[in-house]
């Protein structure tokens, strides 16, 4: 008998979990792979598409190169999923029936109830939203002086608002444009809840590059022009991006899986309350003990390929694996420079610093993103990436 498997979302869970079972599954089980653009996009390094547009070739991977031949590729919406009848739903195509389903469709973007922040706010969760904020600032800066220069407001100041907040102030040194830029964060620090030798390398890069940071005071309403705060004055802005949170996405509002906030909660082995239906990365909430694993890029790239294994294994009815996320450190850009913290080196190897900067730092982070690119494409297509990363 056939079984039939079918992967949702093409991000990092989604496409490592698909070069996974790639390799794993016999010749007896069809591979479907669903998702909503027919391209990988290297995700943690979308912000800088906010500098420059052209660097989204770098970034970007046809789903061609990642599938093999044998695999079939729908690109559709996912609209819900029907555990019973044991189908995925789409917008626009036939449902998909699946023997075994793995849900990583990512996670959309949380607005936490604050009157007016999703009707007047762009995000970052996409090579559109990207090019959307690009757009933005580049209008807005056209339509501004030295006088009265185009106020950019980025309200989150853990990773995507850092980077994308230097992003910004690249862009505005490269065009000499009149832009002031501002990063609101509601707890006392930026990269809350992080080391604060780490968090204070970043204030200091954010600084030097002219970001101006509010701290310790919650955005209460956004409008067409400004935000306010609890206990601060309004701040105007004639661009507002939000990074302060997630939450899973609306197809998996009414599926019949125990979550929370739309995220699938699963065991270790990354199986659901339906042992047919796998979750993995932003979509879900994987059970590591004390704490779930992160909503990182990190742990999705971790987890993917246990994930596909297991897929695998269940198919065989052999036993499953339980992964453990291992932490391997932090690296941020703040537009071409970078700051390192805590990482974890090869074996034998150990690093004089916890945190660093410079050249080191920087390269890394290329580094990272290409092992990346190299490992669903070739290490030819991360050396064409390099300068982009």
């Amino acid at each position: 008998m056939t079984e039939n498997v079918v992967v949702l979302g093409a991000g990092y869970a989604g496409t490592g979990a698909i070069k996974k079972l790639q390799s794993e599954l016999g010749g007896n089980v069809r591979l479907t792979w669903i998702a909503d653009v027919d391209y990988h996009l290297v995700l943690h390094e979308s912000h800088r598409v906010i500098r420059d547009p052209s660097v989204r070739s770098d970034i970007t991977f046809p789903v061609d190169q990642i599938a093999d031949p044998a695999t079939r590729f729908i690109q559709d919406e996912v609209t819900g999923l029907d555990v019973d009848e044991q189908v995925v739903e789409l917008a626009d195509s036939e449902d998909v029936e699946y023997d075994y389903v793995l849900v990583a469709l990512g996670s959309q973007t949380a607005y936490y109830g604050i009157p007016g922040l999703e009707d007047h706010s762009l995000t970052l969760k996409s090579l559109d939203d990207a090019l959307e904020i690009h757009d933005a600032v580049k209008e807005a800066s056209q339509d501004a002086t030295r006088s009265e220069p185009a106020q950019v407001v980025i309200g989150g100041a853990g990773l995507s608002g850092i980077q994308t907040a230097g992003e910004i102030a690249e862009f505005r040194d490269q065009h000499r444009a009149p832009i002031e830029i501002h990063l609101v964060e509601a707890l006392e620090e930026i990269f809350p809840g992080n080391d604060p030798e780490c968090q204070q390398a970043l204030r200091d890069l954010l600084e030097e590059a002219g970001v101006r940071i509010h701290t310790d005071d919650p955005i209460t309403e956004a409008t067409a022009d400004h935000i306010e705060f609890d206990e601060g004055e309004p701040l105007e802005h004639d661009v507002l991006v939000w990074t302060g949170g997630i939450t899973g996405r609306d197809a998996m509002d009414d599926v019949d899986l125990e979550n929370e906030h739309n995220r699938v909660t699963t065991r270790a082995n990354f199986q659901t309350t339906n042992e047919r239906v796998f979750a993995v990365g932003d979509s879900a909430i994987i059970d590591q003990g004390d704490q779930p694993a992160p909503p990182t890029a990190q742990a999705a790239w971790q987890a993917a390929e246990v994930a596909g294994e297991n897929i695998a294994r269940a198919i065989a009815n052999r036993p499953l694996k339980t992964w453990e996320h291992e932490d391997k450190g932090t690296v941020i850009s703040v537009g071409d420079k970078a700051i390192a913290h805590d990482v974890k080196p090869a074996k034998g190897i150990s690093l004089p610093v916890d945190t660093f900067g410079g050249l080191p730092a920087e390269n890394l982070k290329k580094l990272i993103a290409a092992r990346w690119i190299a490992d669903i494409t070739s290490w030819n297509e991360a050396r064409k990436s390099w300068s982009s990363l």
